[in-house]
């Protein structure tokens, strides 16, 4: 560990081999099996956090744990060890913002065993009381060198993050690191499909209005809009109304 609070990733998984006991080792093996055995299963993303969140919590004495996944260019917090309902899946921050969005940026562990809030890096956010806390260790999870998301430990009173705990952590950040990127890649696909399943409503609506009032295409939009402001509905709630009225039309004809 260097004066900096970075730890530094060196050596090989051998050296945690020969540090631990074989007890201490069988708990990781029996969490990449669960990890295999819910990728096969699809079993929400969110219970594979929380189950991230528990492992963590298990191997390093903590008071709070965080899992940042890297959604865009932002890091979205969507699990907690502690419950924050108001922020979970709310708060984001920049990749290189506070500690969290440095690990992210420079791919590479941090642990401030004191003192936390003094660090040049932290930044404070006055939605977690976990900011207040004094020691502080986070680490990125990575799927083939790639950064998908950090991890992050707190401590009320100081307390100094071993190797061996660190390690451990690392760990699992490469047991599911390529996880979470398959769940963000599908997160993605399935809103781009809602999006074009949107203009494909909104299209054929638009169609619907200007053959039947007809305008053009920007004023069937302006319409759409309107209704939506006057009545306080989505836009796509307005034109599958028109649709809806407009096939009813149709078919009594």
């Amino acid at each position: 560990m260097g004066a900096s609070g970075e730890w530094q990733p060196g050596g090989s998984t051998r050296l945690l081999v020969s540090e631990d006991s074989p007890d201490s080792l069988a708990r990781p093996h029996a969490f990449l099996q669960s990890i295999a055995n819910r990728i096969s299963s699809a079993v929400p993303f969110h219970d594979v956090l929380t189950q991230v969140v528990e492992f963590v919590t298990s191997v390093v004495e903590c008071d709070s744990c965080f899992v940042y996944v890297l959604e865009g260019e932002e890091l979205v917090l969507r699990a907690s060890k502690n419950p924050h309902p108001e922020v979970v899946d709310r708060l984001k921050l920049k990749v290189g913002q506070g500690i969290t969005g440095w690990v992210a940026q420079h791919r590479r562990p941090v642990s401030v065993p004191c003192n936390a809030g003094r660090d040049s890096r932290f930044q404070f956010f006055n939605e977690l009381p976990e900011d207040r806390y004094e020691s502080f260790l986070s680490l990125p999870l990575l799927s083939r060198g790639r950064i998908v998301g950090v991890v992050n430990v707190q401590n009320r009173l100081p307390h100094v993050y071993s190797e061996r705990e660190i390690r451990m952590i690392f760990m699992v950040g490469f047991l599911v690191g390529a996880e979470i990127e398959m769940a963000c890649l599908e997160q993605e696909k399935s809103e781009l499909a809602s999006r074009l399943e949107l203009r494909k409503i909104l299209d054929r609506a638009k169609g619907i209005l200007q053959q039947e009032m007809g305008i053009s295409e920007p004023e069937a939009h302006q319409v759409l809009q309107r209704q939506s402001q006057q009545r306080r509905k989505t836009m796509k709630e307005i034109a599958e109304a028109i649709i809806l009225s407009y096939s009813i039309k149709k078919g009594s004809n």
